[in-house]
């Protein structure tokens, strides 16, 4: 009994004397790592003039893969389960930002054509570019509004139009934006009047959208096919887990089966990955 006492003291002393000593390292490591993911994130959202302190984006680093592997191992009591559970809570803040920028990008598009309408309507009105500029953020919300008054105070600063131009286009990364760009910088240089141009480029992007409209539209039914083929398999091993556990078991705890399951997983994901791909519409 003694021995086992001594053995037990001696075990939790080298632990714990192993876990002082590579504490430091691993501390390092996970805050070296965290602070790339901030980094990452930080910039895309000043570009979108969302403001969000630093502790909350750590604080949502951290709980996103622990809640979604508390829940893989809640719903389905497999540390398996959990494992990708928390993957999965990595990804989140990453493909939140990416859909919201997306969302921004595609609402900025939309407005597009009323902001050239505002700035054809100033320049007839004899106003100034810069001033025309002023006259589109003052009427339009955000986020061409936020866009506009960036390329403002650049140009107050004293940057030239084509660099404060150039910024926003690298902002935006639109082909409708590269196509204003581009005619506005050559009208300046060539003389020409930027309201004929404005409006020659507001036709030409309602035209662009109307086709990109119908080709959206053929392409819902192959998506929503995609979507329903993509969640059946899913909702199908769900409802054999919960129905009859004992059969799913073969997939947790046989090698065979997890491996199955990997690969089942594994094409499941270049399934939805292929099908949203082949029907994408490029703008």
């Amino acid at each position: 009994m003694l021995s086992k006492i001594v053995i037990s003291l001696a075990v939790f002393a080298g632990v714990f004397y192993l876990a002082r000593l590579f504490y430091p390292f691993f501390a390092s490591l996970s805050e070296r790592w965290q602070k790339k993911r901030i980094e990452r994130i930080t910039p895309k959202l000043d570009r979108m003039f969302i403001d969000v302190p630093l502790n909350k984006l750590i604080l949502l680093d951290v709980l996103a893969p622990l809640v979604c592997g508390g829940l893989g191992l809640l719903f389905f009591r497999s540390l398996w389960f959990a494992a990708a559970g928390g993957a999965i809570g990595l990804l989140i803040p990453l493909f939140a930002v990416k859909r919201m920028e997306a969302g921004r990008r595609q609402k900025f598009a939309g407005q597009l054509v009323d902001g050239l309408m505002i700035l054809s309507s100033s320049l007839k009105a004899g106003l100034s570019l810069l001033q025309a500029f002023e006259a589109l953020v003052e009427e339009m919300p955000a986020p061409i509004a936020q866009e506009f008054s960036l390329v403002i105070r650049q140009m107050q600063m004293g940057a030239p139009l084509e660099e404060a131009l150039a910024d926003l286009k690298k902002r935006m990364r639109l082909d409708e934006l590269d196509l204003v760009v581009t005619a506005m910088l050559v009208a300046r240089e060539t003389g020409g009047d930027l309201t004929v141009t404005f409006s020659r480029v507001i036709n030409t992007i309602q035209e662009r959208n109307k086709l990109i409209g119908r080709v959206k539209a053929l392409c819902i039914q192959a998506k929503l096919q995609g979507v329903i083929m993509s969640i059946l398999p899913i909702l199908f091993g769900f409802f054999v887990y919960k129905t009859n556990p004992a059969f799913f078991d073969v997939f947790l705890k046989d090698p065979l089966g997890r491996g199955l399951l990997i690969y089942a997983g594994v094409s499941e994901a270049l399934g939805i990955f292929f099908i949203r791909k082949f029907s994408r519409v490029e703008a």
